[in-house]
Protein backbone atom coordinates (compact mmCIF):
# COMPACT_ATOMS: atom_id res chain seq x y z
CA UNK A 1 0.00 0.00 0.00
CA UNK A 2 1.30 3.45 -0.91
CA UNK A 3 0.73 6.68 0.99
CA UNK A 4 -1.17 9.41 -0.88
CA UNK A 5 0.78 12.32 -2.32
CA UNK A 6 1.39 14.92 0.39
CA UNK A 7 -0.42 18.03 -0.83
CA UNK A 8 -0.80 20.03 2.36
CA UNK A 9 1.64 21.40 4.90
CA UNK A 10 0.81 19.83 8.26
CA UNK A 11 2.46 18.13 11.20
CA UNK A 12 2.39 14.38 10.73
CA UNK A 13 4.02 13.22 13.94
CA UNK A 14 1.52 12.19 16.59
CA UNK A 15 4.05 12.78 19.35
CA UNK A 16 4.83 16.29 18.11
CA UNK A 17 1.14 17.14 17.79
CA UNK A 18 0.58 15.98 21.36
CA UNK A 19 3.43 18.08 22.78
CA UNK A 20 2.60 21.17 20.73
CA UNK A 21 -1.08 20.95 21.65
CA UNK A 22 -0.43 21.09 25.38
CA UNK A 23 2.14 23.86 24.91
CA UNK A 24 -0.40 25.89 22.93
CA UNK A 25 -3.05 25.43 25.62
CA UNK A 26 -0.69 26.60 28.35
CA UNK A 27 0.40 29.57 26.25
CA UNK A 28 -3.14 30.70 25.45
CA UNK A 29 -4.89 29.94 28.74
CA UNK A 30 -4.79 31.70 32.11
CA UNK A 31 -4.70 28.84 34.62
CA UNK A 32 -3.92 31.05 37.61
CA UNK A 33 -7.25 30.53 39.38
CA UNK A 34 -7.19 26.73 39.01
CA UNK A 35 -5.80 24.80 42.01
CA UNK A 36 -2.17 23.98 41.25
CA UNK A 37 -2.66 20.21 41.41
CA UNK A 38 -5.64 20.47 39.03
CA UNK A 39 -3.90 22.38 36.24
CA UNK A 40 -3.28 19.23 34.23
CA UNK A 41 -6.93 18.28 34.61
CA UNK A 42 -7.95 21.66 33.19
CA UNK A 43 -5.42 21.37 30.36
CA UNK A 44 -6.68 17.92 29.35
CA UNK A 45 -10.30 19.06 29.45
CA UNK A 46 -9.39 21.98 27.18
CA UNK A 47 -7.46 19.61 24.94
CA UNK A 48 -10.50 17.35 24.67
CA UNK A 49 -12.76 20.20 23.58
CA UNK A 50 -10.48 22.63 21.73
CA UNK A 51 -11.87 25.50 23.82
CA UNK A 52 -9.33 27.53 25.76
CA UNK A 53 -12.08 29.68 27.30
CA UNK A 54 -13.38 26.58 29.08
CA UNK A 55 -11.19 27.56 32.01
CA UNK A 56 -13.48 30.52 32.72
CA UNK A 57 -16.36 28.15 33.52
CA UNK A 58 -14.43 25.45 35.38
CA UNK A 59 -15.31 24.85 39.02
CA UNK A 60 -12.81 22.61 40.80
CA UNK A 61 -13.18 21.38 44.37
CA UNK A 62 -9.89 21.86 46.28
CA UNK A 63 -9.68 18.14 47.13
CA UNK A 64 -10.66 16.80 43.70
CA UNK A 65 -7.24 15.61 42.59
CA UNK A 66 -5.98 14.23 45.89
CA UNK A 67 -9.22 12.36 46.57
CA UNK A 68 -9.63 10.92 43.07
CA UNK A 69 -6.01 9.80 42.75
CA UNK A 70 -5.98 8.19 46.19
CA UNK A 71 -9.14 6.29 45.29
CA UNK A 72 -7.78 5.10 41.96
CA UNK A 73 -4.47 4.06 43.51
CA UNK A 74 -6.43 1.96 46.00
CA UNK A 75 -8.22 0.19 43.15
CA UNK A 76 -11.56 2.03 43.19
CA UNK A 77 -13.76 1.64 40.11
CA UNK A 78 -14.71 4.37 37.67
CA UNK A 79 -18.49 4.55 37.23
CA UNK A 80 -19.78 6.24 34.06
CA UNK A 81 -23.20 7.34 32.88
CA UNK A 82 -22.48 6.66 29.21
CA UNK A 83 -20.59 4.08 27.18
CA UNK A 84 -18.81 6.88 25.33
CA UNK A 85 -17.34 8.14 28.60
CA UNK A 86 -16.15 4.67 29.56
CA UNK A 87 -14.70 4.11 26.08
CA UNK A 88 -12.71 7.33 26.32
CA UNK A 89 -10.73 6.22 29.37
CA UNK A 90 -7.16 5.30 28.46
CA UNK A 91 -6.74 2.01 30.29
CA UNK A 92 -2.94 2.23 30.24
CA UNK A 93 -3.15 5.31 32.48
CA UNK A 94 -5.10 3.54 35.23
CA UNK A 95 -2.88 2.85 38.25
CA UNK A 96 -4.52 -0.44 39.32
CA UNK A 97 -6.18 -1.69 36.14
CA UNK A 98 -9.32 -0.20 37.68
CA UNK A 99 -12.74 -1.38 36.56
CA UNK A 100 -14.54 1.08 34.29
CA UNK A 101 -18.27 0.45 34.42
CA UNK A 102 -21.35 1.72 32.60
CA UNK A 103 -24.59 -0.13 33.36
CA UNK A 104 -26.79 1.70 30.86
CA UNK A 105 -27.34 -1.52 28.87
CA UNK A 106 -28.33 -3.60 31.88
CA UNK A 107 -31.63 -5.35 31.14
CA UNK A 108 -33.23 -3.91 34.28
CA UNK A 109 -32.75 -0.30 33.23
CA UNK A 110 -35.73 0.21 30.85
CA UNK A 111 -38.26 -1.00 33.42
CA UNK A 112 -36.75 1.13 36.18
CA UNK A 113 -36.80 4.20 33.95
CA UNK A 114 -40.48 3.66 33.10
CA UNK A 115 -41.43 2.99 36.72
CA UNK A 116 -39.63 6.06 38.03
CA UNK A 117 -40.51 8.37 35.14
CA UNK A 118 -36.91 9.22 34.34
CA UNK A 119 -34.30 8.57 31.68
CA UNK A 120 -32.43 5.31 31.31
CA UNK A 121 -29.18 7.13 32.00
CA UNK A 122 -30.52 8.21 35.38
CA UNK A 123 -32.08 4.88 36.30
CA UNK A 124 -28.86 3.00 35.52
CA UNK A 125 -27.05 4.84 38.31
CA UNK A 126 -29.16 3.14 40.97
CA UNK A 127 -27.70 -0.19 39.86
CA UNK A 128 -24.26 0.92 41.01
CA UNK A 129 -25.29 0.12 44.58
CA UNK A 130 -22.43 -0.26 47.04
CA UNK A 131 -19.89 0.16 44.24
CA UNK A 132 -20.55 3.87 44.58
CA UNK A 133 -18.70 3.89 47.90
CA UNK A 134 -15.29 5.48 47.29
CA UNK A 135 -15.62 5.28 43.50
CA UNK A 136 -14.72 7.92 40.94
CA UNK A 137 -17.92 8.90 39.12
CA UNK A 138 -18.09 10.49 35.68
CA UNK A 139 -21.28 12.01 34.29
CA UNK A 140 -20.60 13.26 30.77
CA UNK A 141 -23.88 12.87 28.95
CA UNK A 142 -27.18 13.16 30.79
CA UNK A 143 -28.16 15.99 33.15
CA UNK A 144 -30.82 13.65 34.55
CA UNK A 145 -28.04 11.29 35.61
CA UNK A 146 -26.27 14.01 37.58
CA UNK A 147 -29.52 15.07 39.25
CA UNK A 148 -30.21 11.40 40.06
CA UNK A 149 -26.75 10.96 41.58
CA UNK A 150 -27.26 13.96 43.85
CA UNK A 151 -30.68 12.65 44.88
CA UNK A 152 -29.15 9.27 45.72
CA UNK A 153 -26.52 10.96 47.88
CA UNK A 154 -29.13 13.12 49.60
CA UNK A 155 -31.05 9.92 50.42
CA UNK A 156 -27.99 8.42 52.09
CA UNK A 157 -26.29 6.45 49.31
CA UNK A 158 -22.58 5.67 49.73
CA UNK A 159 -20.38 8.62 48.86
CA UNK A 160 -17.99 8.50 45.92
CA UNK A 161 -14.42 9.73 46.27
CA UNK A 162 -14.89 12.24 43.46
CA UNK A 163 -17.36 13.30 40.78
CA UNK A 164 -16.60 14.51 37.27
CA UNK A 165 -19.92 16.19 36.53
CA UNK A 166 -20.01 17.60 33.01
CA UNK A 167 -23.30 16.63 31.32
CA UNK A 168 -24.02 18.51 28.12
CA UNK A 169 -27.18 19.97 26.66
CA UNK A 170 -29.84 22.65 26.61
CA UNK A 171 -32.30 21.17 29.11
CA UNK A 172 -31.08 20.72 32.66
CA UNK A 173 -27.34 20.66 31.98
CA UNK A 174 -26.50 24.04 33.48
CA UNK A 175 -28.93 23.49 36.35
CA UNK A 176 -27.59 20.05 37.24
CA UNK A 177 -24.02 21.35 37.35
CA UNK A 178 -25.06 24.29 39.50
CA UNK A 179 -26.68 21.78 41.85
CA UNK A 180 -23.42 19.82 42.04
CA UNK A 181 -21.34 22.93 42.70
CA UNK A 182 -23.62 24.02 45.56
CA UNK A 183 -24.38 20.55 46.95
CA UNK A 184 -22.18 20.89 50.04
CA UNK A 185 -23.90 24.15 50.95
CA UNK A 186 -27.44 23.02 50.23
CA UNK A 187 -27.25 19.47 51.60
CA UNK A 188 -24.19 19.36 53.83
CA UNK A 189 -22.60 16.60 51.74
CA UNK A 190 -19.11 17.55 50.63
CA UNK A 191 -17.97 15.37 47.73
CA UNK A 192 -14.94 16.52 45.69
CA UNK A 193 -15.90 17.38 42.12
CA UNK A 194 -15.07 19.15 38.90
CA UNK A 195 -17.74 20.73 36.73
CA UNK A 196 -18.22 23.32 34.00
CA UNK A 197 -20.81 26.05 34.34
CA UNK A 198 -23.36 26.37 31.55
CA UNK A 199 -24.42 24.10 28.71
CA UNK A 200 -21.01 22.80 27.70
CA UNK A 201 -19.84 19.33 28.62
CA UNK A 202 -19.88 15.92 27.02
CA UNK A 203 -18.29 12.50 26.97
CA UNK A 204 -14.95 13.67 25.57
CA UNK A 205 -14.65 16.28 28.30
CA UNK A 206 -15.48 13.77 31.02
CA UNK A 207 -13.04 11.19 29.68
CA UNK A 208 -10.32 13.83 29.41
CA UNK A 209 -10.77 14.70 33.07
CA UNK A 210 -10.65 11.03 34.06
CA UNK A 211 -7.45 10.47 32.10
CA UNK A 212 -5.83 13.41 33.85
CA UNK A 213 -6.94 12.22 37.27
CA UNK A 214 -5.72 8.68 36.60
CA UNK A 215 -2.10 9.72 36.23
CA UNK A 216 -0.08 12.81 37.06
CA UNK A 217 1.97 12.60 33.87
CA UNK A 218 0.54 14.91 31.23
Amino acid sequence: MRAPTRRFDYEGSGAAIYVDSFATIRRETDLSRIPADAEKVAVRMIHGTGQTDLVDDLVVHPRLVSSARAALRSGAPILCDATMVASGVTRARLPQDNDVLCLLRDERVPDLAREWGTTRSAAALSLWGDRLDGAVVAIGNAPTALFHLLELLADGAPRPAAVVGVPVGFIGAAESKDALASFADTHGIDVPFVTVRGRRGGSAMAASALNALAQEEE
